[in-house]
């Protein structure tokens, strides 16, 4: 298991958590000292209160949780957010409401996903022409809709 230091920079912080046993992310909570509220076709940028600091070749992502997908049309708009193995700050989490109603977010309100993830880099070779392929160039939507 990989360990990741954590600082609770609020006392009130929740820690991450995994709800299950073989889920992939930890749920990462709101840190507010009051309720915000993200109003339809805006973002509001959530603290956490948690600082973390990653091992050298990895990165964590934040992503949208389903259910507030689903409910209430609330996502990130940067998903998946990444957090750097070299960033120290607070960790926070952009929402955004692509719903029509209001989304009051409170303190200790699950709002994201957390998924530690191993990032390798890479050294580009510029060579003059790449290997071909069967699908060569094609793009988005190349392969149709419809099932055959």
């Amino acid at each position: 298991m990989l360990k990741v230091k954590i600082v609770r920079l609020n006392k009130q912080a929740f820690l991450p958590v995994y709800a299950t046993r073989h889920a992939a992310g930890m749920d990462v909570s709101a840190c507010l000292e009051a309720p915000v509220t993200v109003r339809p076709g805006t973002a509001e940028l959530i603290p956490t209160g948690l600082a973390i600091e990653l091992p050298e070749g990895y990165e964590a992502q934040l992503r949208p949780r389903s259910g507030l997908a689903l409910r209430s049309l609330i996502s990130l708009p940067n998903t998946p957010a990444t957090i750097d193995a070299d960033y120290r700050g607070e960790v926070k989490v952009i929402l955004i409401n692509h719903g029509t109603e209001p989304f009051l977010v409170s303190h200790g309100d699950r709002i994201a996903q957390m998924v530690v993830a191993r990032v390798e880099h890479v050294a580009f070779d510029e060579v003059d022409e790449l290997g071909a392929t069967e699908r060569g160039e094609g793009g988005f939507g190349h392969t149709g809709t419809a099932r055959r």
